[in-house]
């Protein structure tokens, strides 16, 4: 793993920290490779059940590193994208802990999260056409997904960075906090680590998926993600712990 990015686990959740604080955690090919294999650990290993990525030293990710990107580099993981992430998704739930700066590409792999946590201070936005560029990371293709399109429209024609206050608005960012990010992340994630680990599967991949599904189609098409999850022990385990008034202890199958 590289020293770029710093990986840690815990109670069912995996820390994916980008680690150059002293380039405002620009993204770099060995830092996004690190990211895409962090994430796959995140999907392999039955324990754990959340990821949060976050920045070192008070910054999320100020977009791609640009000195690497004069010598010819591209801060891209194969086929996953900016960062090992803006172009896929793991199965389980991944929350973006931002302090400080998420800009450009560091927008879009905030973006590419399935959550954002966010300190008060953070701030955001898709500056690349004030550099003659294209927010081509996901960028102007999820924001109007996510927002009405005059305010993606603002966001990428202005490339003017808005605060965490005005995404919370928007409905980009889940929480705001006075403190660090992580922290409200690590609660936010321990919440979702208690859960039935096939069901958040289940979840995740139906809400990802289904913004294109017609409604005629919507039972058909989400069969096969949540038949297992009501065939299995957890779904017994999870209504046994209920009538007991107990915790549930997950097996993840």
């Amino acid at each position: 793993m590289s020293e770029e990015v710093l990986v840690t686990a815990a109670n069912g959740i995996i820390e994916v920290t980008i680690n150059r604080p002293e380039a405002r955690n620009a993204m770099t090919k060995a830092a996004a490779e690190a990211i895409a294999a962090a994430m796959d650990r995140l999907d392999a290993e039955n324990e754990l059940r959340c990821a949060i990525l976050t920045g070192a030293g008070g910054t999320f990710c100020a977009g791609m590193d640009l000195k690497g990107f004069l010598s010819g580099e591209m801060p891209v993981a194969g086929d996953r994208g900016f960062g090992g992430l803006t172009s896929w998704t793991p199965k389980k739930p991944v929350i973006a802990a931002v302090d400080g700066y998420a800009l450009a590409g560091g927008m879009e792999l905030a973006l590419a999260c399935d959550m954002i946590v966010a300190n008060a201070g953070a701030k955001f936005g898709i500056p690349e056409a004030k550099r003659g560029l294209v927010a081509a990371g996901g960028g102007v293709v999820q924001l109007p997904r996510l927002l009405p399109r005059p305010l993606a429209m603002e966001l990428a024609l202005t490339g003017d960075p808005i605060t965490a206050q005005r995404g919370y608005d928007l409905g980009l960012i889940n929480v705001v906090t006075d403190g660090p990010a992580i922290d409200a992340a690590r609660e936010l994630a321990r919440r979702i680590a208690e859960n039935g680990p096939l069901a958040l599967i289940a979840s995740k991949g139906i809400i990802r998926d289904s913004w294109l599904w017609a409604d005629s189609d919507v039972n058909a098409k989400q069969s096969p993600y949540i038949a297992h999850v009501f065939a299995s022990e957890d779904a017994r385990e999870g209504a046994t712990a209920f009538a007991q008034k107990r915790k549930p202890n997950w097996q993840g199958k």
